[in-house]
């Protein structure tokens, strides 16, 4: 019988590192070389196409149909003196990753020739299947179609001899099937609500935008072990595998040198990155072996989440040239630390102001602190939802162990700022208005130290953690589309804004306060109200669980009670007030996340059981049989009083062995039953729930005593590459 383990190991012992050949000694030469940027439109673009597209970058004017024709006729030229030869709108469906279909850029002329062409139509608009996506329900098998629609903010790139336009993607009835346009859409309202509130304290700020910079954590395995792991190839990761004597205990991958191998696919990765426009500055090794990290500078959010994209493609394209599989999945490996995709959220501003940074004067700290303190009231107001934007199958695995946040969020901000907030609230406000101070100054405003920038700590538990000039919001997982927990972000926080600048406005109108101690009041009171989500100690421990539940906030460990607040009324009012999503928009995207969850879990069970069923007990049954032979023997040629003493530990061998054998069958069995169950319960919620509580628990029980049987059968007949081979390159 042959043992596609053993031929896998051979094969990773003769891999070569594949060379890297750099198109120049300098990065900066071919940066963005394969990107349509401002640079390339000012050489090919006329002035007047130019400054169109400008203005829609800028300020969101809609492009005329026939300055699209122009622009459609500058990206042809440039893509065909690239090598390009089809075109392709360039989508994020609700599927979590990207969708595109290519079309060449040739039309039929007379004389049997043809033309390259490209219309502004063909640049503006397309029309895939909008049926064959997941749209939960908004659109049906016989209600097929679907637009793409050119997002200019986002510039489009050459990949693998296409074009890719970054599009939208709605509905013939309008409503968004994908991931940019509430993304967008939430751009404009942060922008909209935060400009507002900026122009209390100046006049000059009239753009607001959000800023993202990722940092994308994976795993690689070698390309011929991953191929001989079905739970790899199928589910992503291993539903069994016992824990290798030597893993991430002794700390000494983390920032270690980087494997031979694995650099030279990291060089390959960051070139095909940086053609690509995506800045990426940052590699190095993460905590359990094999797991690494790449983050870029950060960029404007839009641009950040179709970059993050793109890389996730080029992760798992480069990776095959290298003889690697890139794991994204939140939770590859049981026992040793998952991957996130922290998003280091911040907001930026026309004049070069990130609101996020403390400032050097008193006018400038407060600007601070408002913002800061409107973003923890959001937070705090819309815990439920932050959750659900990060909720999945694979993150509820990642969530709360081994350096990953906990499913409860919360907000850490450093000592000193908590204190800098807590005096703020014990102050009496009219005891800080300065009646010699300039307009809009507070003379006795507690300064925020400059040292904060680089002095603040860090909280590796903290889902929600201040860094000195942004938020980490580290309980991203690394499969994720970092739009849906953006938009949610982006979205709250408007709102938020729009709620502050309200009241300044009331306490000046019908109180007559001054703005200064307007907005002083409302900082206060907002300090006060959102202190529950501040905490700056160890969100693993037990006894954070029990404070926070004293002060109200949620702890949903699994996907379907978490995403329920989706559909809640007051999320639902949220998106509506600030034009982002419409109650058939969060309704269709629950159905889809409950859908999916289903279906994961539905897959690594019918996985589970055909591993246990056709490869773990035969494989067990055979070694047993060994062992009884060999007993048999043992029996024939010793006296009864040596055969005892000699087989005892193969007969206990053989006692484990069956008992291991009948406690898989049984709970495999239990686990087929209740999924059958569950599949025919018609209420998605309810199905998505039996899963969760009622077919899920059987896999820790069965991955026991598979793990077990790992241990006890000879290594030369066990089917599964193991853990020890799995997490250390060759």
């Amino acid at each position: 019988m042959e043992n596609f383990r053993f031929d896998a190991l051979h094969e990773t012992l003769n891999r070569q590192v594949v060379p890297v050949s750099y198109p120049s000694n300098k990065i900066s030469d071919y940066f963005g070389s394969m990107v349509f940027n401002t640079s390339v439109m000012r050489e090919y673009l006329t002035k007047e196409a130019y400054k169109s597209v400008e203005m829609a970058i800028d300020k969101g004017v809609r492009i005329e149909r026939k300055v699209a024709d122009q622009v459609a006729s500058a990206m042809k030229a440039w893509a065909i003196s690239k090598g390009a030869t089809h075109y392709t709108h360039w989508f994020h469906p609700l599927t979590g990753t990207t969708a595109e279909k290519h079309d060449a850029f040739i039309n039929p002329a007379s004389g049997g020739k043809a033309l390259e062409e490209f219309q502004g139509n063909e640049l503006i608009q397309q029309e895939p299947d909008a049926s064959s996506f997941p749209s939960g329900g908004i659109r049906n098998t016989f209600e097929a179609r679907g637009y793409t629609a050119w997002d200019p903010t986002s510039p489009a790139f050459i990949m693998e001899h296409t074009l890719c336009i970054p599009t939208i993607f709605v509905s013939y009835t309008g409503e968004s099937l994908d991931y940019k346009t509430p993304l967008l859409r939430s751009i404009e309202a942060i922008d909209n609500a935060a400009v507002k509130v900026c122009q209390l304290f100046d006049k000059n700020i009239n753009k607001v935008y959000p800023t993202l910079g990722w940092e994308q954590e994976y795993f690689l395995v070698d390309s011929a072990l991953f191929a001989a792991r079905p739970d790899l190839v199928l589910a992503g990761k291993t539903v069994f595998g016992h824990s290798s004597a030597k893993d991430q205990q002794l700390h000494d991958h983390y920032f270690g040198t980087i494997h031979s191998r694995a650099r030279a696919f990291m060089r390959d990765l960051e070139i095909e990155s940086h053609k690509l426009g995506i800045p990426l500055k940052t590699r190095h090794n993460e905590v359990a072996p094999s797991q690494f990290e790449c983050a870029p500078v950060y960029e404007e959010a839009n641009v950040a989440v179709d970059h993050n994209q793109l890389l996730m493609h080029l992760l798992d394209t480069v990776s095959r040239k290298h003889h690697f599989k890139v794991l994204l999945h939140e939770k590859p490996y049981d026992g040793i630390n998952g991957s996130g995709k922290h998003n280091n959220w911040s907001l930026a501003t026309n004049t070069g102001v990130n609101l996020l940074s403390p400032g050097k004067t008193p006018q400038e700290n407060l600007r601070f602190v408002t913002v800061l303190v409107n973003i923890l009231k959001a937070l705090h107001t819309h815990e439920e939802l932050v959750r659900a934007s990060i909720a999945s199958a694979s993150n509820d695995l990642r969530l709360g162990g081994n350096e990953a946040p906990p499913a409860i969020i919360s907000a850490f901000i450093g000592e000193q700022l908590t204190r800098t907030l807590d005096e703020i609230e014990n102050m009496p406000s009219h005891e800080n208005i300065s009646n010699g101070a300039s307009k809009g100054v507070i003379s006795n405003f507690p300064k925020i130290p400059e040292i904060l920038l680089d002095n603040t700590d860090r909280n590796r538990t903290s889902p929600f953690a201040f860094t000195g000039n942004k938020f980490e919001f580290r309980a991203v997982g690394s499969m994720a589309n970092t739009a849906k927990p953006m938009f949610v972000l982006n979205t709250i926080v408007a709102d938020q804004l729009i709620q502050f600048n309200e009241s300044v406005s009331q306490l000046m109108e019908k109180k007559g306060l001054k703005k200064d101690e307007a907005i002083f009041v409302v900082v206060k009171e907002y300090i006060s109200s959102s202190k529950a989500i501040r905490f700056e100690g160890n969100s693993y421990s037990d006894e954070w669980k029990a404070e926070a539940k004293k002060r109200g906030l949620s702890n949903h460990s699994n996907t379907p009670d978490a995403i329920k607040s989706f559909v809640s009324d007051k999320v639902v009012a949220v998106f509506e007030r600030n034009n982002v999503m419409t109650r058939r928009e969060l309704e269709a995207r629950y159905e889809i996340k409950l859908d999916k969850y289903i279906r994961k879990i539905q897959i690594e069970s019918r996985l589970m059981g055909d591993l246990s069923v056709n490869h773990i007990i035969p494989t067990a049954i055979k070694y047993q049989n060994t062992l009884i032979e060999n007993a048999r023997g043992l029996k024939d040629v010793l006296d009864s009083k040596t055969f005892v003493k000699l087989s005892r530990n193969q007969l206990q061998n053989i006692k484990e062995i069956s008992e291991h054998i009948a406690s898989i069958r049984e709970y495999v069995e239990e686990m087929t039953e209740a999924r059958k169950v569950a599949n025919k319960i018609e209420n998605e919620a309810d199905k998505a729930m039996d899963y969760c509580y009622k077919v899920k628990p059987y896999f820790e029980k069965i991955r026991y005593h598979v793990d077990k049987l790992e241990m006890l059968i000879d290594d030369q007949l066990w089917p599964l590459p193991k853990y020890r081979e799995l997490l250390f390159i060759k």
